[in-house]
């Protein structure tokens, strides 16, 4: 899951492993037979949802809930829930109090944070393990990995979950497994540069004291196998691993044993699951878990990213994607090959009473939010790291019905492109969840010291993101001018409000533009536009609010800038004074995402 195979691949020839997939696919329709008439639409969590792990739970009214990994994110560690494997609502984060863990505020590195969790229930009890990763420091420095264990008794409840448990692991992508004689274990990856294996310990879930590690499974080979989960079926325990990177050499590979400690014999036919070496349009296939149904059929959820084998536009970054599985007795489990729509058993009813503040995140629904009085942030919305509550208010008394952000000091970027320090950014967001879309707010901000600015965001990471915003800045500053705009020269006044587009990446991005905002659009909102023009750029618009004929297009760019890493794009709000001392707020209304496609194939 944490290692990148080279940006730059060119697309092979189709591998034996690919025939091999092929020909347990045959097996698999052929096991399926009539009873495949359902179809899964891929990803079934669209967006920054990476890292999936799944349990069916009979008694908690026959649901299905997914955990996905958050990194730096906030609130952390998303979970879905759903009664039909259809319809998936977000019904909270794990990770929704500071108290619980506060080490996230000082992670440094845009690949730090929350790497994949493992959700389980067992003894009337949600169990959720993790890793708080500082990605900064090196693998064998037992405290770059800070294994943790929630637990809650009512997932809908985010004051349900407890703060963090802390156990001592070198490694990463724990679970926790309960034997048939009542013994736990924790599984999990260790440090792969260190050792490259599998290993498991006892543990005491309650306390996070672990007994001795040891070595169950090295995997077949592939670069850092991680993500273990181990299922106990038919007298036998599958051992289910990640290897190959995280990259477009991703796979799902699998060992079984008659003892939980091992040892575990490697199945002859692996990898069980893999897009490496095919034209699909979903790479990096991997990092998988498996359930089942209340009619005993079997599934299986796993990370893509819909980026072809060329790995270079994939802004929504690591997506969760389903797929049907079939297991018979006594025999290892074989996987339907992913695509964006994938035939499997009957699904259950359709369902839509999910409890839960969210939305449902396959819903392509128009979202409008209008900040009106006494109502709280949608809880989908994200941070960067925990936000400053005080820098965001809803409804101020000042201006009602919008969202007043106070400037951080630091701006995207932060301190270093990695760090951010105590304070926290001003910057708000939703992800990116369709390959086409508008996201627009109006913004009312009237800056008066220079550098203070405010604008949106394709945003991420703090070393990704490329920005528009309003900045006050010297009329020498400017490189251009809009068509309805006047030359720089013609200024008097010593700053000027600008409309700046500029770029962070570690591949080429566009030149900073900067261009005065037209002296008519200067005493009233400003629209900020950020739309997917093709699934390739986005385009970048201003113009005044309520004036869509005037709205001007300041440049086209393309998303590779921000399709890297272990996330996926935010869209978003930010207002900064760039290291200054402005303390001018500014206020958002208006706010719109539109999913305009979704492609698939």
């Amino acid at each position: 899951m944490r290692h990148f195979s080279e940006r730059w691949t060119t697309l092979k020839l189709v591998t034996m492993k690919s025939l091999l997939l092929l020909g347990l696919s045959a097996r698999l329709s052929a096991s399926l037979g009539h009873a495949a008439n359902s179809t899964i639409y891929n990803p079934i969590f669209p967006g920054f949802y990476p890292d999936p792990s799944c349990i069916f739970v009979p008694e908690w009214d026959d649901t299905f809930f997914c955990a996905s990994s958050s990194f730096n994110a906030f609130p952390g560690i998303p979970i879905h829930a759903s009664k039909d494997l259809q319809n998936w609502k977000l019904i909270g984060h794990v990770l929704n109090r500071k108290e619980q863990l506060p080490r996230l505020a000082e992670t440094n590195r845009s690949t730090s944070g929350i790497w994949a969790p493992t959700i389980r229930f067992h003894d009337d009890t949600f169990w959720l393990v993790t890793t708080l990763v500082d990605d900064d420091r090196p693998q064998a420095d037992f405290t770059r990995w800070d294994n943790i264990i929630f637990k809650g008794k009512d997932p809908y409840d985010p004051a349900s979950w407890s703060n963090a448990i802390h156990f001592n692991l070198t490694g990463y992508d724990p679970e926790p497994f309960w034997d048939v004689d009542g013994k736990a274990y924790i599984n999990a990856a260790h440090a792969w540069q260190v050792g490259p294996y599998i290993e498991q310990a006892e543990v005491n879930l309650d306390t996070g004291e672990v007994g001795e590690w040891n070595v169950i499974w090295n995997g077949t080979g592939g670069l850092a196998p991680e993500g273990p989960h181990i299922y106990h079926k038919d007298g036998w325990y599958y051992l289910l691993a990640a290897e190959g990177g995280t990259g477009v050499n991703h796979m799902v590979t699998m060992a079984r044993s008659k003892n939980v400690s091992g040892p575990y014999e490697s199945y002859v036919n692996n990898p069980v699951l893999s897009n490496a070496n095919t034209s699909s349009l979903f790479q990096t296939v991997g990092h998988a878990d498996l359930f089942h149904d209340g009619n005993g059929n079997w599934w299986g959820v796993a990370l893509s990213t819909r980026s072809g084998p060329e790995y270079i536009h994939y802004p929504m970054g690591r997506e969760t994607i389903m797929t049907a599985v079939s297991w018979p007795e006594g025999e290892y489990p074989v996987w339907t090959p992913i695509s964006g729509e994938v035939s499997g058993w009957p699904l259950p009813p359709a369902a839509l009473d999910i409890k839960g503040v969210g939305p449902f995140v396959n819903h392509p629904t128009p979202e409008i939010l209008t900040f009106s009085n006494n109502t709280a942030l949608p809880a989908h919305i994200t941070h960067w790291r925990y936000p400053n509550p005080s820098s965001f208010t809803i409804s101020p008394p000042e201006k009602p019905n919008t969202l007043r952000i106070n400037p951080s000091n630091i701006n995207l970027t932060a301190l270093n492109g990695n760090y951010a320090g105590p304070g926290g950014q001003s910057f708000i967001s939703r992800r990116q969840q369709d390959t086409l879309f508008t996201f627009s707010v109006d913004l009312d901000f009237s800056p008066t010291a220079i550098e203070e600015e405010a604008g949106v965001s394709a945003f991420l990471t703090q070393n990704h993101h490329l920005d528009i915003g309003i900045v006050l800045l010297p009329p020498s500053a400017s490189t251009a001018t809009l068509l309805s705009g006047q030359p720089a020269g013609q200024e008097e006044e010593a700053l000027i409000p600008q409309i700046r587009f500029r770029g962070e990446s570690y591949v080429p991005v566009p030149k900073p533009i900067i261009a005065p905002v037209p002296k008519a659009w200067r005493y009233g909102k400003l629209r900020l536009e950020i739309k997917a023009a093709n699934r390739t750029h986005y385009s970048f618009s201003v113009g005044p609010a309520g004036r869509q004929s005037l709205m001007q297009t300041l440049l086209y760019a393309s998303n590779e800038p921000v399709s890297w890493g272990f996330t996926g794009v935010l869209l978003g709000v930010y207002a900064t004074n760039n290291g200054r001392n402005g303390t001018t707020p500014a206020y958002v209304s208006n706010w719109q995402y539109l999913p305009q496609g979704q492609f698939r194939d």
